[in-house]
């Protein structure tokens, strides 16, 4: 079979080089692109209330479980995880968390953690290392670490990482169900 060739195209030995150079132009350009960042209008961030700053009734206690819930942040989301080996589900976290820091022993599920004993919290109120929940209908179903700021820390789903969020966040806002003070 006879190669055809077309008027206006290069012969195939200058076709190659035809071919590669423009090849070095195209990624001489792409190259000369990653130079500068597009300007991207970033939308403002969602309204949040002003947090005032409230004082752990145990600064010490609060201060271990903050530090010890923040240095698990990147940890794997896994269902039934308690360890961060296995890594971690919502209530997972918090009992790991409490148990490693305080040997303090609470419910394994974040429907039996809302439950514990102890003071419902104003939003307003919240102190650092109070439990956080949201949920549904009445149902709680996720459990996450008070920061302060208005921040939690928490263990979101499958495919995601142990992290902090806000709980003026679009969805966390409208799932709250309240909070409670387990270190007393």
């Amino acid at each position: 079979m006879k190669a055809r060739h077309y008027p206006g195209l290069p012969q195939p030995a200058p076709l190659r080089r035809w071919v590669a150079l423009s090849v070095c132009v195209v990624v001489l350009g792409l190259a000369g692109c990653g130079g500068s960042k597009p300007q991207v209008r970033k939308s403002p961030p969602p309204a949040q209330r002003a947090w005032p700053v409230v004082e752990a009734d145990d600064p010490a206690a609060a201060t271990a479980v903050l530090m010890r819930a923040i240095g698990l942040v990147g940890t794997p989301y896994r269902y039934g995880g308690n360890t961060p080996e296995s890594g971690f589900d919502c209530s997972g976290l918090v009992t790991y968390v409490f148990r490693d820091m305080l040997d303090v022993r609470l419910p394994r599920t974040s429907r039996e953690l809302a439950s514990v004993q102890g003071p419902k919290i104003e939003p307003r109120r919240l102190a650092p290392a109070d439990l956080v929940f949201f949920g549904s209908w009445g149902t709680v179903t996720h459990v996450g670490i008070y920061v302060g700021e208005g921040r939690f820390v928490h263990a979101p789903s499958t495919g995601g990482t142990v992290r902090l969020d806000h709980l003026d966040g679009p969805y966390w806002r409208d799932h709250y169900t309240g909070a409670k003070r387990v270190l007393r």
